[in-house]
Formats: structure tokens, sequence, C-alpha cells
């Protein structure tokens, strides 16, 4: 068998950490308190505000650490009776929510066939918004059915609600859909 250098570092560096790591466990050292104590020091000081994971309908209890204004780690709640604190992988990531460097803080618009995307301004996304709900509705508005009864509906518009909105939230979606006479209103956890 022919090992290339790749290979020979490769196999040289994985057996030479499992016999490190053997040698640790074997003498009875883990490190479970170093990172418990780890993780200590990284929330010492800091407030402790009860919260919701805001990734899917579990509705899973977190535990945010905050100092000096800033989250500093985010954790499950073990008072919880949904997820005895833990959490998904995604709910374990929460923290890259409020510090990932690439997160979009602001409008951005791609005008049709353009290959550039541009920043705008939060009020002419509402306001455009507002003109495009308007105009759809009025385009598919239906005021009487062929019978001649009643039913103020549109039928060109729907609304898809998401698993982490909240009841309040669902709601209140559910009123304002209704009001524009919306009759396709689903939310994901029923599809």
């Amino acid at each position: 068998m022919e090992l290339t250098r790749r290979e020979f570092l490769r196999y040289t560096a994985g057996a030479g950490a499992g016999t490190a790591l053997g040698g640790i466990v074997g003498l009875g050292l883990a490190l479970t308190p170093a990172r418990a104590k780890a993780q200590q020091l990284r929330i010492k000081g800091s407030r402790t505000v009860p919260s919701i994971c805001p990734f899917c309908s579990v509705g899973c209890a977190t535990l945010i650490h905050v100092k000096e204004g800033e989250i500093v780690n985010i954790e499950g709640d073990p008072r919880s009776p949904h997820n005895e604190g833990t959490l998904c992988p995604k709910g374990a990531n929460t923290l890259q929510l409020h510090h990932n460097p690439h997160r979009v803080k602001q409008v951005m618009w791609r005008a049709p066939y353009s290959d550039r995307w541009d920043v705008k301004p939060l009020e002419w996304a509402m306001d455009r918004i507002a003109r495009l709900v308007k105009k759809t509705r009025d385009e598919g508005y239906r005021e009487k059915n062929e019978k001649g009864q009643y039913v103020n509906h549109v039928l060109n518009m729907g609304s898809l609600g998401g698993a982490t909105l909240d009841n309040e939230e669902n709601y209140t979606i559910k009123k304002l859909m209704s009001a524009l006479g919306f009759v396709q209103v689903e939310n994901q956890a029923r599809i």
C-alpha cells in the first residue's frame, strides 16, 4: 500500500489525538467541569431574561443572558415542560440572529430585470406594499357571487402564516386578512 505524505500526516494526527484523549480519560480527567466553569465565567454578572425560541411553533423556553446591554449567551430553560432545558440545533444557534455580521438590517429591493439590489427606506417599502395590496385587492374584489348573494371577498390574494407566529400574531393577521376580504388564509402548521 502506497501512502501519500498527506495521508501519513492525517493518520498520525488522528492517532496522536486519539492517544492523548484516551490518556486523559484513562487518568480519570473529565472535561465537563472545565466546560461548566467556562460557561459560568461567560455569564457571570449577566442579567437573565426568559424568552421563547423564534424558530418553530413548539415555543421552547430560553434563557437569554445580557451583560452591559449585549446578549452574551442563549440557552434552553430547564423549567420548561416543552424542552426541559434542551434546544434543537436551530434554537441552540439563536445567538447568531443577534451577532451575525451578514444579517441584512435594511430594506433591500431589486427592481424587475435588475442585476443588483438597492437600499431603500423603510417608509418607501411600507408605502409600496400598501399600494400593491390595494391595487391587487381592487382588481380581484367581488361584492356578489353569480347568485346575487353578497360575498365581499377577494380570490386573487391569500395569506400563508409561518410556524413561528404566536396565537396573538395569528389572530391579528386573520382579522386583517378577513377585513381585506381574503378567503385563502392558511398557516404552515395546517399544510
